[in-house]
């Protein structure tokens, strides 16, 4: 078995779009590991999500679903960020998403349980200076002020997403998939104004429905993060997670969501709460990868047709 370390410096990794030491600015991709789940309210498992996920990169074709290559496509592999503690292994998750952002690349964050995140969206703050957008695609609001007495748990991102200075207020983020909601939330979304599709409303709305609707309040942000829950998905398709919620979004719904979301200003995603020892079929690694290679296929298309994406 290769080490993280082997595997970044492997070109093969990603379908073989993996370009071990090249300068940041000759990147199209910039990818960072955060193999933490230190922020788990309920099961763990979600720090071995990076490393399960590149092992099974080495085989895939660089290509979309949809036919289109990738092989024109530049990815920088960093590796996973480490550190004696989570201070130290934020601290460095948030200077490499500063990087990343400020040198204009797509930004892709592998988790790690969801409190990863909040670094990312930190780095990314520091990175701007106009309103940052967010869409939040998950079982769950991620909104509680804190878990346990954990102000960083993965409970609470999108409350700290909130604490960011270029996040004016709730209706910066967009809340996509949600079934479940903690009762500190319940009244939190009570008594603000929020932007919000339950997997109810995308299932009855239909997917082009659901699209235009994030687009009609997103369309002005220039910088939207989009972070996907891999327990956004209902359990039969990604089983493999901390916090399973029945009745989520079906594979085919995600896909297509995506493929629509991309036409805004993304400027980084990432996928957390992949748990490969929860999920013995591996389903939700699986799945992981694909979210993960054709939402390059998206950015790679859109800069394509815009000739750069700061052009």
């Amino acid at each position: 078995m290769k080490s993280v370390n082997e595997m970044i410096q492997d070109p093969n990794i990603w379908a073989g779009l993996n370009r071990p030491n090249i300068e940041m600015e000759n990147a199209d991709i910039v990818v960072l590991g955060i193999p933490f789940d230190g922020g788990v309210s309920f099961r763990a498992g979600a720090k071995e999500g990076p490393r399960a996920i590149r092992e099974i990169t080495y085989t895939i074709p660089p290509t979309t679903e949809s036919w289109e290559a990738l092989s024109d496509c530049i990815s920088l592999e960093v590796g996973d960020m480490t550190g004696e503690n989570r201070d130290q292994l934020f601290e460095q998750a948030e200077e490499t998403a500063y990087a990343a952002v400020k040198a204009g690349k797509l930004l892709t964050m592998i988790g790690g349980d969801h409190s990863t995140t909040i670094p990312v969206m930190q780095g990314i703050d520091r990175a701007l200076d106009k309103p940052l957008g967010i869409i939040h695609i998950d079982a769950h609001f991620d909104l509680c002020h804190e878990m346990d007495g954990d102000t960083l748990s993965h409970g609470s991102t999108e409350r700290r997403a909130l604490e960011l200075k270029n996040v004016q207020d709730t209706e910066n983020i967009f809340f996509v998939g949600i079934r479940s909601v903690e009762s500190e939330e319940l009244t939190f979304i009570q008594q603000n104004n929020m932007n919000i599709l339950k997997a109810l409303d995308v299932r009855h709305d239909g997917v082009a429905q659901t699209v235009a609707t994030i687009k009609e309040k997103m369309a002005h942000f220039e910088h939207i993060y989009m972070t996907i829950d891999i327990d956004s998905l209902d359990p039969a398709y990604a089983p493999g997670t901390g916090t399973p919620q029945f009745g989520g979004l079906d594979s085919r719904e995600l896909l297509d969501l995506l493929y629509g979301l991309f036409e805004l200003p993304i400027i980084g995603f990432d996928v957390v709460e992949v748990s490969p020892q929860l999920d013995d079929s591996s389903l939700s690694v699986f799945a992981a990868r694909k979210i993960l290679t054709e939402c390059w296929g998206h950015h790679l298309r859109k800069d394509k047709q815009i000739g750069g994406r700061y052009k």
